[in-house]
Order: structure tokens, then C-alpha cells, then sequence
């Protein structure tokens, strides 16, 4: 069965961010995972992580305007040098936090050179920080509309075109069947690449049990063929955090 990770930034949202890392340890998780901890103490976010015997796998870099900005501009032409800047910033949280992944997200565009900027950056990012894994997610257009990197095909071509020993492919389950309608088929077909794995109910992106995806098949899968990465809920619980876990005891 696979080690499942909580989402701190959708999970326990009841609480205060700091009083979340106990929440989850309590519910179960042995991991954590934050999308943005740039507007909090990084040391404090570690004491909670290493007060509560939690793994860190991964947050988002750049750092995005949270309130409304675009999500990342890895992808976005002439953003380049605030991209260098960003992922610095992202570094040192990162000396701190010790996360295992650092997302890097594509961003927001249409522009024809999208894919070189992208490619680009990717290369500058996993020769800059040759000990951090970066990892790369497509996300679908229905959640995030107009986001670049929303095809698995192209996120294969370009860990291809890239080659670094150091990035990888973030496998969203959730964003999967949105964007293929075949989570199984498009796990087979891409599977093979990836180094971490988020989970959430289709279509509607709460807890994961019930609706069109087959969680335990796809459990079952990932064991099958080996995955020995985390698998995080991230998802929007239907109520308070705790009384939707039951997909989670499930597991045990």
C-alpha cells in the first residue's frame, strides 16, 4: 500500500497553519506537503516538521501571488531573470524545509516560445541545484484555465529535452482524468516517470473515494509497479478535515 502525505494548504485548514503539522500526524499521515510557505517562518514550519516526526515532499517554487497572481512563469517568455530570482528564494526555504520535490510550475501563457523558455529555465534550474529534485506537473485547463503545461505527452517530451538526473514528473491523479478521462491508461503510458503522486476525488475534488476514479485499483497499481513514492491528498475536504479521513483508515 502505498505512504500517503497530507496537503497542508488544503487539509486542516480549520487550523492555523502551524497547529496543521500536529493535526496531521495525529490523522495518520507521516508526511507533509505545502504548495507556498513563503509568507511563514521557515525555521518555525521545520521545528513543527521535525517536532512531529514528518517527512517534508514538496512545495511549489516560484513563489506565486497567492491572492490571485498567475501560478508560476517557468514557461512565460521575458519572465526569465524573475524567474532565476524566485527559484533562489525558493532555495533557501528550501535549505531549511528539506523538502524532498520542488514543483516547478510552467505558468500561464500562449506565447509560441513558451516551450523554449520553459525548457530553458528547466535546465538552468536542475544544473543550478544539482541536489534538489525538481519535479514538473501538467494541470488540467478546467481548474486552472490558460495554465501552459496541461498534456502529458508534452511534459514526457520535455523531461526528454531537458535529460537532468534530477527532475521528474509530478503525477496528479486528479489532473490526470480531467485532462485524459483515463487515469489508468495515462499512468501506464506515463507512470514510469514519476517521483511523487497527488490524489483528490473526480470531478469535484474532495476527498478520494466514490465518483468516477477507482482509488484502490489505482493503489493497488502503483504498488504493482513498483512506486516507492508518496502519494498526497490534495484535495478540498466536503467538511472539517478529520471526519473524511476515512478513506485514509481504509488504507491501513
Amino acid at each position: 500500500m502505498p505512504a500517503f502525505a497530507a496537503n497542508l494548504t488544503l487539509l486542516f485548514t480549520e487550523l492555523p497553519l502551524m497547529e496543521r503539522f500536529a493535526a496531521a500526524k495525529a490523522a495518520g499521515f507521516e508526511a507533509v506537503e505545502l504548495l507556498f510557505p513563503y509568507d511563514e517562518s521557515a525555521q518555525d514550519m521545520r521545528d513543527q516538521l521535525v517536532m512531529n516526526g514528518l517527512t517534508f515532499v514538496l512545495m511549489n517554487t516560484p513563489p506565486p501571488n497567492w491572492t490571485g497572481g498567475d501560478r508560476g512563469f517557468a514557461a512565460v517568455p521575458g519572465l526569465e531573470a524573475r524567474f532565476r530570482k524566485d527559484f533562489e528564494r525558493c532555495l533557501r526555504f528550501a535549505d531549511v524545509l528539506k523538502p524532498q520535490q520542488i514543483h516547478v510550475m510552467a505558468g500561464v501563457t500562449d506565447d509560441p516560445a513558451a516551450r523554449d523558455t520553459f525548457v530553458a529555465n528547466l535546465k538552468w534550474a536542475s544544473a543550478h541545484a544539482p541536489r534538489r529534485r525538481l519535479t514538473i506537473e501538467p494541470i488540467n485547463r478546467h481548474d486552472m484555465p490558460g495554465y501552459w503545461l496541461a498534456d502529458f505527452d508534452l511534459a514526457a517530451e520535455i523531461l526528454d529535452e531537458v535529460s537532468a538526473p534530477n527532475l521528474a514528473l509530478q503525477f496528479d491523479a486528479y489532473h490526470a482524468h480531467r485532462i485524459t478521462g483515463d487515469l489508468m491508461g495515462t499512468w501506464a503510458q506515463h507512470g514510469q516517470r514519476a517521483a511523487h503522486v497527488q490524489i483528490a476525488g473526480f470531478p469535484d475534488r474532495h476527498e478520494p473515494a466514490g465518483g468516477e476514479i477507482d482509488y484502490p485499483a489505482f493503489f493497488t497499481r502503483l504498488d504493482a509497479d513498483g512506486y516507492r513514492g508518496w502519494v498526497s491528498a490534495e484535495y478540498n475536504p466536503k467538511g472539517d478535515t478529520a471526519s473524511g479521513l476515512g478513506w485514509l483508515s481504509q488504507q491501513a
